[in-house]
């Protein structure tokens, strides 16, 4: 089949894409995939070393760095997780929407097959339009309605709580959020959704939820369209390279360091900060330690025997190197560290971020959940000796890391794929 496929977001949002992508290349199909992201020019120039087609697609959305760090900041110090959606959109979506539909059509006219990010409203109005195949990809599970599961920030009620609680979530959603979808289908003529879940984020002829099963188990009362197939993983070498030198001589020159990552989150006007949190955090700790930050040395902050400061590293390589990972609890990161079997200390941004989190807690490998704008390096020390001495934590990471190492994502999502669109 020719498959057009479409994501926007940050790298966490265009990884698995780039994943699936390689594999159905390598399966046979002619693959094209756009890609939009809101902070970040890195994926100039891939092209020549990919094995399918990329298009470029208002990237960087926000080439002003100062721009986004205020962006940055206001969604960080904003509580409500609906308030959070909406900047997003407003600030990071919408000013790409108009181009992001223009692909969408393309993408939707040239190809048997269309396949997108669970977000990516414009690549499902366009695929109603053009009567054109969709699947939809979604990184996170808190989003899928279930009487065994409440909405995302909700506690569990029961079975009838939590159908209750959907309710009103599918309410407020409805209102606050798919407004933006309905004005982008009135403006190019094209039937309004009834739903912002089921038919708008969710495609009711495929929704792949890019998981591991170890996290995410099917509920039994989802539509049959809902299927699991595990994270979608890529070779970290297409974006990130190799482990710097000098990275991998810190890595060998001691004990297994913690790895200390916010992802994208840790860009913004606090920057400086966040770093100096996490200095003196793994210095309360004791412990050595690898810091991952974008422009540390802009900042005048210098490696030693203790820190090293590194602005991105492939962590599939990394990661099995190191103790335990203290990350923000993105859907990449979160399965990257359980994949390697280790803990993780989870220092949540937003509400999808707190969600990992816990998740992470609930399997009985990570600590109890940090809320970033209460974190201090007194708590997240603690947090790093209470996981750096937990026997059972580590060992739950080691069992659950070698099964998660065993799944296969990107073969599992194309045999689901194959047998829904099998001609």
């Amino acid at each position: 089949m020719k498959i057009g496929m479409q994501t926007w977001g940050s790298h966490g949002d265009i990884r698995p894409f780039m994943a699936l992508a390689e594999g159905l290349q390598d399966a046979g199909h002619d693959v094209t995939l756009a890609i939009t992201c809101v902070d970040s020019d890195r994926y100039d120039g891939l092209n020549p070393r990919a094995g399918f087609k990329i298009k470029l697609i208002s990237t960087p959305v926000v080439p002003d760095r100062l721009l986004l760090e205020k962006i940055g900041d206001t969604i960080l110090h904003e509580r409500n997780a609906i308030k959070q959606t909406q900047i997003v959109i407003e600030q990071l979506f919408l000013p790409a929407e108009s181009e992001m539909f223009e692909a969408s059509e393309q993408l939707c006219a040239e190809n048997d097959l269309v396949i997108g990010h669970y977000f990516l409203y414009p690549l499902g109005a366009a695929a109603e339009r053009h009567g054109c195949p969709y699947v939809s990809i979604a990184l996170v599970h808190g989003g899928v309605p279930s009487a065994f599961q409440p909405p995302l920030g909700v506690p569990d009620l029961g079975a009838l709580g939590n159908r209750l609680a959907w309710r009103l979530a599918r309410s407020v959603l409805n209102r606050k959020l798919k407004k933006y979808s309905d004005r982008l289908r009135v403006k190019n003529g094209i039937n309004i959704a009834r739903d912002l879940i089921d038919n708008v984020w969710a495609s009711e002829q495929l929704t792949l939820l890019a998981i591991s099963p170890t996290i995410c188990e099917r509920r039994s009362d989802w539509p049959d369209y809902y299927q699991v197939c595990g994270a979608l993983d890529t070779q970290d070498s297409l974006v990130e390279g190799s482990v710097p030198v000098e990275l991998q001589a810190f890595l060998s020159d001691g004990a297994p360091p913690i790895y200390m990552t916010f992802g994208s989150a840790m860009s913004g006007s606090e920057e400086k900060q966040t770093i100096a949190l996490l200095t003196d955090a793994a210095t309360a700790a004791s412990v050595r330690a690898i810091i991952q930050a974008p422009h540390w040395s802009e900042f005048g902050f210098e490696s030693n025997s203790a820190i090293h400061y590194v602005g991105s590293a492939p962590h599939s390589a990394v990661f099995p190197q190191c103790s335990l990972i203290v990350h923000h609890g993105g859907a990449g990161t979160s399965q990257s560290a359980l994949r390697a079997g280790k803990p993780s200390v989870v220092v949540a941004h937003t509400a999808e971020q707190a969600l990992w989190g816990r998740e992470l807690e609930r399997i009985g490998i990570a600590s109890k959940l940090i809320l970033r704008r209460r974190a201090t390096p007194g708590r997240i020390a603690a947090a790093i000796k209470l996981v750096s001495h937990s026997k059972d934590i580590g060992e739950n990471a080691s069992m659950l890391g070698a099964g998660v190492a065993k799944e296969n994502g990107v073969a599992t999502a194309i045999k689901l794929i194959g047998d829904r669109f099998s001609a």
